[in-house]
This record gives structure tokens, sequence and C-alpha cells, in this order.
């Protein structure tokens, strides 16, 4: 049987506290953990000082959004909207918009954050706000403070490329080496050893059946809270190297890597698209966006957004509509609550409105 570690640690406002380390052996209490030389060479590994692809910028306060890579996007429940990107965290307060001042805020600069890139980020249902970094683990903030949890505090891995959260409130933490599971007090760390496979996590999805699934570097897997399984389509094969996974609203499950843009749904198999797909998001009409390559593998200058509307899909004359094409990659999209669609680029942010779109970089130009 696997022995599971799981590491406690005490999360509050100024700082995180390792408490204890159980096993499945006895939960035998440890005060302090042992370090091998295998876990301190990953360690600095995984924890380098300076993040050679990090954008500095000298911006605290500013009437312009990010300029560099913006990986993906929320828009909180007060309305404002965080951008997770290469210069770092950055906000948009939009009580902001009637006062004429600079809504953007760099927090990464303002509270003096590791300079490392922001790939992903989260709002759980409590409002607190998670950041997954390449390198300098995560931030969590909770309205007040961010406090920096890492392979010391626990977490499997340094490089965070992805964090949801489930039904029952737990954070899952898809890194470069595993998965991190916080229940609030706690993290269980799965790699390969308890059975995963592939460490480096692109995406994880949780379906309506409580099962988990995780796109990886490598192939995709299902975890029913007890073992791992490979997935495969109708002729057996692999989906490889994964980066988006989403269930849909009707409880279809999207994949979207190396292999295109599938669906699996009631047992059948739909493949939408052979070119290399990067994101998917499904928005409140259950339309179904895709940033995609205009190849197999990726490797191209030219990507597309494209839109798979409802009705096309349910009829099953699914024709994808194109919105726009650019040189340069598309990253993570949402859905504000007007209605418009934000997409993180190579070169920042723009907003789509259903007619035009706004990049946000003009001179005088509002945000919002």
């Amino acid at each position: 049987m696997k022995k599971y570690r799981t590491i406690y640690v005490l999360l509050s406002p100024l700082f995180l506290l390792l408490i204890f380390i159980y096993s499945c052996n006895g939960q035998n209490k440890v005060d302090q953990p042992k370090e091998s030389t295998k876990e301190a060479t990953q360690l600095k590994l995984d924890t380098p000082e300076i993040d050679l692809y990090f954008t500095e910028s000298e911006d605290i306060n500013s009437f312009y959004g990010p300029r560099n890579i913006t990986r993906n996007i929320i828009q909180d429940k007060k309305g404002d909207f965080w951008f997770a990107t290469w210069e770092g965290i950055i906000h948009y307060n939009m009580s902001s918009l009637p006062t004429g001042q600079a809504g953007f805020t760099n927090y990464t600069n303002k509270e003096g954050l590791r300079r490392f890139r922001v790939f992903t980020l989260l709002e759980d249902t409590k409002g607190n706000i998670w950041f997954g970094t390449i390198g300098a683990g995560v931030y969590f903030y909770d309205g007040k403070t961010f406090t920096n949890i890492t392979t010391k505090d626990g977490l499997v891995h340094n490089g965070v490329k992805c964090i949801i959260e489930d039904k029952s409130g737990n954070i899952w933490i898809g890194t470069q080496g595993g998965v991190s599971k916080y229940n609030g007090y706690s993290f269980t760390n799965f790699t390969s050893e308890e059975g995963l496979f592939d460490d480096d996590i692109n995406s994880i999805a949780e379906d309506e059946n409580g099962k988990f699934w995780f796109g990886t570097r490598g192939n995709t897997y299902v975890y029913d809270g007890i073992v791992f399984t490979q997935f495969t389509n109708k002729d057996g094969l692999p989906f490889t190297n994964v980066r988006s996974i989403i269930e849909d609203e009707q409880g279809n499950i999207w994949f979207g890597g190396n292999d295109g843009l599938w669906r699996y749904g009631g047992g059948a198999y739909t493949n939408f698209t052979k070119n290399f797909v990067g994101y998917i998001y499904e928005d409140k009409k259950s339309n179904i966006w895709t940033n995609s390559a205009t190849n197999r593998n990726g490797n191209t200058k030219n990507w597309i957004l494209s839109r798979y509307d409802r009705t096309s899909l349910q009829n099953g004359k699914v024709s994808p509509t194109p919105i726009n094409a650019e040189e340069g990659m598309f990253f993570g999209m949402t859905e504000d609550k007007e209605g418009n669609i934000w997409v993180g680029t190579l070169n920042g942010i723009y907003r789509y409105d259903g007619v035009s779109f706004d990049y946000f970089r003009e001179k005088g130009r509002r945000f919002y």
C-alpha cells in the first residue's frame, strides 16, 4: 500500500507554521522532517534565486494594463479583475473608474513579492485569491496580506501551473512535480510514486461524479479517490500533453492539447479539430471558446480564437466561428459580468464585446 504523507500547516494572514508530518504507518508524529540529499537538491532546483523570464516593470499604479504575457484572468466577487502575468500579480480596481484615477496596481511591485512569473489564479468560495507562480510556489491573498506557500511548507513543487477548488472546498494545486491537495489545515501530495505516472500537471478538473481529471505533459488520468487510471480515446490511444480540461454544463468532459479538441460524454468521443488547443472556456450561454494553433504541434505564430455555439453543439452541425486571429499565442479567458470575453495574450490583454476588440494600450484610453 502506498504511503501518503500529509503535511500540516497553519495558514494565517501573516505566516505559515509547519506543525506535523504524519504517515500511514502508525500516524507517527515527527518534530522535524529529515531532508534527504535528493530532496535538498530538488528543493534548490524548485526554488531558483532568479526567474530569468520574469519581466521587470517599474509600475505600481498605472492607467495601462499588463504589457507582457498574461496567462490567466479572473473577475472577483467584487467585480475587480486580477491578471496572472509575467510582470507579476496585477489588479484592476473597478471603483477607480468614476474617479479617473489609475486603476491598475502591480502587487508584486507594491508588496515586494518575489520576482517570479505568475501562471494561474483562483478565487475560492471564501473570497480568498490564490496565485500560482513558476518557481516561487503559491501566494495566498486574504484581502489584506499575501502569504507565500512553498515546498518548505509542504507544497509538492514550487512550479505551479493550475489551481482549482473542489466541491468540498479543498484546494488542488497542479505543479511541475505532482499535485498538492490542501484541506485548510494540511497538504496531501500525489506524485508518480502514488500512481499519477506523470508529475508535470497542466490542468485539473472535477466532474459531477466527484472524479478528478488530470492533464499532464505526458498523458491524461482520472482519479476516483483511490487509484489513478490512464484515460484513452475510442482507439485506446492516450490524450497527450493536455493543456486544458473542463466539464461543460451537460456533464461532458472537454480536452485540449496535442491531440486537438475532444469532447467525451455518454461513452462517446467527438473530435472537433486536430490542431493544437491551448485553452478551453465555457461561457454563461454554454458556448465553448478555444484558442488553437493553425497546425498540430503548436509551433506556429498564427493562432485563432474560436467559439463553438451551443446550438451547433446540440444539433450536431458544428461549425466553429473564428473570432480573432493573430500572430502570437492566446492564453486564458474569462467572461465578465456584462458578458464580455477577456483574453490573455503575449502582449497583455484584450476585451471582446461581441463586435470589437479593446487592447487598452492606447494613451488616454480607459480600461472599462
